[in-house]
């Protein structure tokens, strides 16, 4: 390239590059942001209550499945005892095979059960997590326009690679805004030990038992 040539160029890139070093540059630690926002953690109680509830039906049919296990178990030693008439012994049998039927019955149904609560849990749980960053964005962006920031990074954020989006910033060069958008995240938090307000972002996925 001629000296001309290159003289030129960067007259073509002077508007360009000129706002770039007036840039106003903020980062955000995202992931504190999620988890100290008030409604993250009314979320994951109703989750856990979700959860816990799902534990509880899935102990009920184990309950049910031991028990039949248990009546198998008595019926067959029945069934060989050899005191016991032939109509005695075949009324245990017939009665084991039932219980066996029964068995069989209440393990597909369990194993149906703990894959369709399990992937109901999963999608609430993506549910939930898209709701509050997208609410949480929405603040940023906002906390963003109204500061006169040009750009704002998650300093938590890792990129496909798995490599940090922001990999370095000198002091100064950037404002962590992250105290800032927690306050106002939390700002209509209610009191503590009040319910928790429900909207969308926490509400149960429907199940049936």
């Amino acid at each position: 390239m001629t000296r001309s040539a290159f003289s030129a160029l960067l007259l073509i890139l002077a508007p360009v590059l000129s706002p770039a070093a007036e840039l106003k540059i903020a980062v955000i630690d995202m992931k504190k942001a999620f988890e100290d926002f008030h409604k993250t953690q009314e979320a994951a109680e109703t989750y856990k209550g979700n959860y816990n509830k799902a534990a509880g039906e899935m102990r009920e049919r184990q309950d049910t499945y031991k028990k039949l296990t248990s009546d198998m178990q008595q019926l067959d030693k029945k069934a060989r005892d050899t005191i016991i008439t032939p109509d005695q012994r075949q009324k245990a049998i017939a009665e084991l095979n039932e219980k066996m039927k029964e068995a069989r019955a209440l393990e597909m149904e369990m194993q149906e059960f703990a894959e369709r609560r399990i992937g109901q849990l999963k999608q609430e749980d993506m549910k939930i997590r898209q709701t509050l960053y997208e609410e949480i964005s929405k603040v940023v962006r906002d906390h963003a326009l109204s500061s006169g920031f040009d750009l704002v990074f998650d300093k938590t954020g890792v990129s496909l690679s798995t490599v940090p989006v922001l990999i370095f910033a000198k002091d100064g060069a950037t404002t962590d805004i992250t105290a800032e958008i927690i306050v106002q995240l939390n700002k209509n938090a209610p009191p503590p030990g009040a319910a928790p307000k429900k909207d969308d972002a926490a509400a149960p996925a429907d199940a049936k038992k």
